[in-house]
């Protein structure tokens, strides 16, 4: 019965996956998976069973017609009579159950013969052998493996021979002649013994490619003692093996064990003195006392080749003379027109989910993900985007039928500006609420909002059955009142400190602790937990009409898939029919990771509004662990930060595995409404994506195929840049003697904001690199000396696709002799300065809840800004209140300040310094000369920017007139200072 069962569901995933690959185009990668693991299960079985089977076979056919008489064997005849009867039986049981275990063990090899038979020249060869890459990542793999089931079969074929001979009298171990086995018998092992000898050079002689993946040295790769001692030694191992094989095998002529054994004793000797003692010598003696000298050029070949494998050999490398002091005027000419993202993807989410939740089973993810749109006047704005997804049923109503009928899918995209907040501190919409609406669908045109395919929700949704819940249409009563770009609070960095927002305005903390309860009634106003007491209001359904799914066009394949689910409702429902769809694999990463399973996804898909429907954008990589002298490193390690730390989001790639080659070689995308997966080969040049493309033709669409609307929406992918930041840790060195000290070396600070001692992430965010003539979408990060925690370089990549400069790396290299702060220092800084604790200690004091935003790192005015938000929640109002912006902090060089917007913390950044530029001495007598025994200028100054300052105080209650009055004043001040 076990067995029945186990056969029922082993027979109904099978014709299931065929229709899943059957409904989603891609039945050549099901098949060509599928034949190529018949065909290793078949070739490594029959090997398997030929190889064990004939040394059976001839063991027993030459048994000995008469067996010496002793206690021994007088034993073994019991065993002989009870065997005997049933030896076909045992023999064919024996040889079919290593013959499977064989092509069980072959089949999930395929990867390897695929890439071996399917191989591409990657164009640059080794330095050691002269050979093209493609022989160590594609070539190398698959021999090492056939030597590997080759060692199985001989070695298993040399225990049945033995346990034959001795069952049947061929091998003895109690013999009074002193013959403990016979002719036959010693030829046959003797032959078996020359087989795996034989096998033992072919792995000799295979070592020495091997070398280039070496850990004896300083480096991964090969090292000093590796190419002048161990290549020569594993050289001499293998001219070694061949001729004790020949020996095993000419003792089918001597018939005697002293030839074997001679063999067997010079292999083993030679192992010992040549394998291992000789470069253990060379390495103790000639390399460690002098090994920089001597590892020097594997130092460069390891430099070299690690820095191609990650694609970090073309990265710019800028010294960076940061200044750390600026004066206030060249802080207003820095200042105008910069924006900074100050919301933060980890924090705002809450926001998302109070504002726009609109039904409590609605979700939004913990982390949110940054991209970019246009805005009305076509400039691209840093946007906060995320898709309102369906977790499933209300609790109260959770049941098989509305989790899997009814409740089956999400709806609408949502959006925020990135760089902008209304004068409450929440985030300014671009697009809401259901049906959704707003400045991005207004540019991007209308969509179909429904989210089928997404990272929440059931296993599995049948559709075209029951009428599905398509969304609340009292949502727009009660939603909360929305902040658009229309509420967006502009307002300008003033030329000198703001003194009625200075920090010590004890005024500026007593609001910011009364907000967040009043936001929090408009959180419990978006969110209508009345949706989930009674379902059945208001309520608009939808009957799904697009293709994706598998049809469940018979009774037979309801058969299957209640099987596969173990639900017998999918039998016993009567509103599915033969129309109806059953939709399953929903995650855009399993989907992209079942049509594509030589690649590794990128843990942070993202929608994106393309071509009139909202689609996840999947990042996928090509990976090998066979570049030869390239570092390797595990992946999982190098991606996880506190936003994949297993809390906020989980890794999904490569978990445990090592690489130490990579590219992003293909950009997938995944219909959230009919779940098409397309792959497009961004990387068309990489040898390994053309190597699998070989393998599955068809599969991979050309990237001319791309939509312009879809490339607007590509980004350089989070885990490959993390990659290339832990591999930059060390390899921005290329000089071998500075690298072999090590003093130079990096490491990727610890967020100062999560709490933990995970690294710090990337940030995307638009930053004005030095030198740039325009601003740019990037991706950024940091490093810090090891050891230390001051700032030692910038890092940024241009994730603009329309750019020339796109996947460029870009570093700015920090001098040794100027300290700048690190990330952690800032953080300290802003933790201990007075100005910011007499803001921050009234709320901390009270129930309000302070967390710190994202710390971003910017280059600003020849030299590093740091911005760090400051959000506030309503302590005590549980779920229905949400983090609001109302303080910013920033440091520059060593100081530190904080205000209730970017441009007011700004102003304060450079309270201590002078109000207008520094007079050069050369230009002090003509003022002194003008503005002799009256002054006028000066007070005329003086006038002006106490009217800045009056008019600003009045702008932050968000009156027009008042804006004005600040525009003007602003002019004033500005023709004064011209003048």
């Amino acid at each position: 019965m076990v067995v029945i069962i186990a056969g029922l569901m082993l027979a109904a995933n099978f014709w299931t996956d065929y229709k899943w690959f059957s409904s989603v185009g891609y039945t050549s990668v099901f098949l060509t998976e599928l034949w190529t693991r018949v065909l290793l299960f078949a070739v490594a079985g029959l090997v398997m069973a030929v190889i064990v089977g004939a040394s059976i076979y001839f063991a027993y056919r030459s048994r000995p017609g008469i067996r010496p008489m002793s206690l021994e064997q007088q034993g073994l005849d019991r065993y002989r009579q009870s065997i005997d009867p049933h030896r076909k039986l045992f023999f064919w049981i024996a040889v079919g159950a290593l013959a499977l275990l064989a092509g069980v063990a072959a089949s999930g090899d395929w990867r390897a013969y695929l890439q071996f038979t399917n191989s591409t020249d990657f164009g640059v060869n080794d330095p050691e052998f002269g050979m093209d890459v493609a022989f160590f990542a594609f070539t190398y793999p698959f021999l090492r493996i056939l030597l590997g089931y080759l060692y199985a079969a001989v070695i298993l074929a040399f225990i049945a021979a033995v346990i034959v001979h001795y069952l049947y009298g061929g091998v003895r171990l109690q013999n009074d002649t002193g013959q403990r086995a016979t002719p036959a018998a010693r030829v046959h092992l003797s032959v078996l013994l020359g087989l795996f000898v034989l096998l033992r050079a072919g792995s000799y002689w295979l070592d020495r490619y091997g070398l280039v993946f070496s850990e004896r040295g300083y480096t991964f790769g090969a090292s000093y003692t590796d190419v002048n001692a161990v290549k020569t030694a594993l050289m001499i191992l293998t001219v070694i093996s061949v001729i004790c094989a020949l020996l095993f095998f000419a003792n089918i002529y001597f018939k005697n064990t002293m030839v074997p054994m001679a063999s067997l004793g010079l292999l083993v000797l030679s192992a010992v003195l040549v394998g291992v003692a000789y470069p253990e010598i060379v390495q103790r003696f000639q390399v460690n006392p002098n090994e920089q000298r001597l590892e020097s050029p594997y130092i460069e070949r390891n430099i070299e080749h690690t820095r191609d494998a990650y694609d970090i050999a073309d990265a710019e490398v800028e010294a960076y003379d940061a200044t750390t002091e600026l004066s206030a005027q060249d802080l207003v000419e820095e200042s105008q027109g910069t924006k900074v993202r100050l919301a933060d993807p980890s924090v705002v989410s809450q926001t998302f989910q109070q504002m726009q939740q609109v039904r409590g089973f609605y979700q939004f993810p913990e982390v949110l993900e940054v991209d970019r749109y246009p805005d009305a006047e076509g400039n691209l704005i840093d946007t906060i985007v995320a898709v309102r997804e369906l977790d499933g049923p209300p609790d109260d109503q959770d049941n098989w039928l509305n989790r899997h009928l009814i409740y089956t899918h999400g709806y609408g995209m949502v959006a925020a500006a990135g760089s902008e907040i209304d004068a409450e501190g929440r985030p300014v919409f671009t697009e809401y609420n259901i049906p959704p609406r707003g400045e991005l669908s207004e540019v991007a045109g209308e969509y179909q909002p429904r989210i089928y395919y997404g990272r929440e929700g059931a296993e599995y949704v049948i559709v075209q059955a029951e009428e599905e819940y398509d969304y609340p249409l009292d949502s727009e009563e009660n939603a909360a009142d929305v902040p658009t770009l229309d509420d967006a609070v502009e307002p300008e960095v003033s030329p000198a400190p703001d003194e009625a927002r200075a920090p010590g305005d004890a005024q500026s903390a007593e609001p910011t602790n009364e907000d967040p309860p009043a936001e929090g009634g408009d959180g419990t106003e978006g969110t209508d937990e009345s949706a989930e007491e009674d379902p059945g209001g208001s309520q608009a359904y939808n009957r799904y009409d697009g293709s994706g799914g598998v049809q469940l066009s018979n009774f037979f394949d309801r058969i299957l898939y209640a099987i596969k689910y173990q639900e017998p409702n999918i039998l016993l429902n009567s509103a599915i029919t033969s129309d109806s769809r059953i939709l399953y694999e929903r995650d855009p990463l399993d989907r992209v990771e079942r049509v594509a399973p030589y690649l590794t996804v990128d843990s942070r898909p993202y929608p994106a509004v393309v071509d009139g429907k909202v689609v996840w954008i999947v990042d996928a990589y090509t990976t090998s662990d066979g570049y030869p002298y390239a570092n390797r490193i595990d992946f999982t390690q190098a991606v996880t930060d506190t936003f994949t730390d297993g809390s906020a989001q989980q890794v999904g790639a490569l978990p445990g595995n090592e690489v130490n080659y990579i590219r992003n070689s293909v950009k997938a995308t995944v219909d959230a409404y009919d779940g098409t997966v397309t792959l497009y080969a961004w990387d068309e040049e990489d040898p390994v994506l053309q190597t699998w493309m070989d393998s599955f033709p068809g599969t991979v669409t050309n990237r001319d195929e791309m939509s312009e609307e879809l490339i607007d929406h590509v980004r350089y992918p989070d885990d490959l840049f993390k990659v290339q930041r832990e591999i930059m840790r060390e390899y921005h060195v290329t000089d071998a003697a500075a690298y072999y000290g090590g003093q130079d070396f990096w490491a990727v600070p610890n967020d100062p904001t999560g709490g933990t001692e995970a690294p710090e992430p990337p940030y995307r965010q638009t930053i004005q690199y030095p030198g740039a003539e325009e601003a740019s979408f990037s991706l950024t990060s940091t490093f810090v000396p090891r050891g230390r925690e001051n700032l030692a370089a910038f890092m940024a990549v241009d994730s603009d696709p329309h750019s020339d400069d796109y996947g460029q790396l870009k570093l700015l290299e920090l001098p040794r002799s100027t300290v700048i702060f690190g990330p952690g220092q800032v953080q300290n800084a802003f933790d201990a300065d007075a100005d910011v604790r007499e803001v921050l200690l009234p709320l901390e004091q009270s129930n309000a809840e302070v967390t710190r935003g994202n710390l971003l790192t910017l280059p600003f005015a020849g030299g590093l800004l740091y911005v760090e938000p400051l959000y506030v929640q309503a302590g005590g109002g549980g779920s229905a209140s949400f983090p609001l912006l109302q303080q910013v902090m920033v440091g520059f060089g060593e100081e530190v300040a904080i205000g209730s917007n970017l441009p007011d913390a700004l102003s304060n950044l450079f309270e201590g310094a002078e109000g207008t530029p520094e007079e050069t001495p050369e230009e002090a007598p003509e003022e002194n000369e003008a503005g002799a025994g009256d002054g006028g200028a000066d007070q005329d100054l003086t006038d002006a920017l106490n009217e800045a300052v009056s008019a600003w105080e009045e702008a932050q209650e968000s009156n027009d007139e008042a804006n004005d009055r600040l525009r003007e004043a602003l002019e004033a001040i500005e023709e004064q200072m011209n003048d």
